[in-house]
């Protein structure tokens, strides 16, 4: 293609107000893309479906954002893993001490709290576990021996607030509060005020002691989660997964399934088609009609036979779109090849004695390339809604966070009926953002390859 024609391309692509919109969609979704893999961890990728890895995240948990709306606002689901660490010794007793703070402003309890860590040690330290809350009152949670080792071990455990000694060193305190706590949970009582079961506002601090002999007590890793009911940019789904990073990465894979699918089903397809136009007579007949019988073919129920029958993985997935794919755009280049290959320089060229091939590539094919452009585009959206539709029928490829994956995990745990909206809206807006984006780039170029369009 010439670069006279290249200039004209981009004039009209930046004449067009719907290609322009398209290209800035576009380009915000390939940002999000490349913040998604350079800053989420690929472990996190891999670990989509292992429950452990989102133990310490709320279930079903709404956005943060949404106490912006709220009068009463709903406590949010804190994880606080930088304590605040102290190291004494006194004698030959070593204390280990880490301290988290948090302000609590809300005007409901939190679900619970959870305290875990891994300590590394000789012998048997005692833990012991309090809380300061804002009115300057301290409640002793937990004193419990950790197991004895007799050589420098590792060992690490997670405390619930549900945990009966908490309970019971809880009812011992009960003299700081004047009204019955018997029908209270651990976490109520920790974060009501004296004088009523109403919340107490303000910062409240955890600490947690590890005393050892000598210098032998080592804390690696502590982490204090105090549940909630909100979380994150998009809240959590049935799993506690974290909606923000499964749309996050949904973003790649999407542009991947679907550039992928159409560059190639585009390529495959003007290939097929210029060359049988060109050729003509017996072997323009024989190929199309192969191209016939492959488009007869019902596309989406075949797909789910496969899917069933061989393999769910994604990438199987993405051959079998990319032969289903071609076959439409193989007969529209074949009708343009007809036209193109009367013109005076093709017939020139073959008079020279140019090969086929040459001719091909450098005289038929190079006309179609606007046409190539508004066929890749507008393919994009097909490849990413049937990989969508068939995840949300339960026959996508199930370690991959799609944005269809999500929405049939969504269905599956009747989130439509439970009210949990951000679980089903942002993917399916994801999905139909990203359709558009490449709809308005086609139709930006469809201007281009129908000159009447332009009038």
């Amino acid at each position: 293609m010439s670069e006279s024609a290249t200039r004209e391309i981009k004039k009209e692509i930046l004449k067009s107000k719907l290609g322009m919109a398209g290209i800035v969609i576009l380009a915000t979704l390939i940002v999000m893309s490349v913040v998604a893999i350079v800053t989420i961890p690929v472990d996190t990728f891999k670990e989509w479906n292992n429950p452990s890895n989102w133990i310490s995240y709320p279930k079903v948990a709404s956005p943060a954002w949404i106490n912006l709306f709220l009068s009463e606002k709903i406590p949010e689901h804190k994880i606080l893993d930088k304590p605040a660490e102290y190291r004494d010794k006194t004698g030959d007793i070593t204390v280990v001490s880490n301290q988290f703070g948090v302000d609590f402003e809300y005007d409901d309890f939190p679900n619970d709290f959870i305290y875990e860590f891994e300590a590394q040690y000789v012998g048997a330290p005692l833990l012991q576990i309090s809380v300061i809350r804002p009115d300057e009152i301290k409640l002793h949670l937990m004193s419990m021996q950790l197991p004895n080792f007799e050589s420098a071990t590792i060992h690490g455990e997670r405390i619930f607030s549900t945990d009966k000694m908490i309970r019971k060193n809880i009812q011992l305190q009960s003299t700081s509060f004047n009204f019955p706590l018997e029908k209270l949970s651990t976490e109520d009582i920790v974060f009501s005020q004296t004088d009523s079961n109403e919340p107490l506002k303000g910062r409240y601090v955890f600490v947690v002691n590890i005393y050892g002999n000598d210098l032998n007590v080592d804390v690696l890793k502590s982490k204090m989660i105090i549940g909630g009911k909100s979380f994150g940019a998009l809240g959590t789904d049935e799993f506690r997964r974290d909606l923000a990073i499964g749309l996050l990465w949904g973003t790649p894979l999407a542009l991947f399934i679907g550039i992928t699918v159409s560059i190639s089903s585009v390529i495959l397809g003007l290939l097929y088609g210029v060359y049988a136009g060109y050729k003509g007579k017996s072997s323009d007949e024989i190929m199309m009609r192969f191209n016939d019988v492959i488009y007869a073919l019902p596309a989406l129920p075949f797909l789910i036979i496969l899917s069933v029958t061989i393999s769910n993985s994604i990438f199987l997935m993405i051959g079998f779109l990319m032969i289903f794919g071609w076959v439409g755009i193989a007969k529209v280049a074949r009708s343009m090849s007809l036209q193109i290959k009367t013109r005076g320089y093709v017939e020139a060229s073959e008079i020279m004695g140019q090969k086929s091939s040459k001719i091909i590539l450098r005289h038929i094919l190079p006309q179609l390339l606007p046409y190539a452009f508004a066929s890749i585009a507008i393919s994009v959206p097909a490849a990413i809604t049937t990989e969508a539709g068939l995840s949300f029928l339960g026959l996508g490829d199930p370690s991959f966070p799609t944005w269809g994956q999500i929405l049939h995990d969504a269905s599956v745990y009747g989130a439509t009926a439970r009210g949990i909206w951000w679980w089903i809206i942002p993917p399916g807006m994801m999905i139909a953002i990203t359709g558009l984006a490449f709809v308005f780039i086609g139709n930006a170029f469809d201007t281009i390859v129908n000159p009447k369009l332009k009038r």
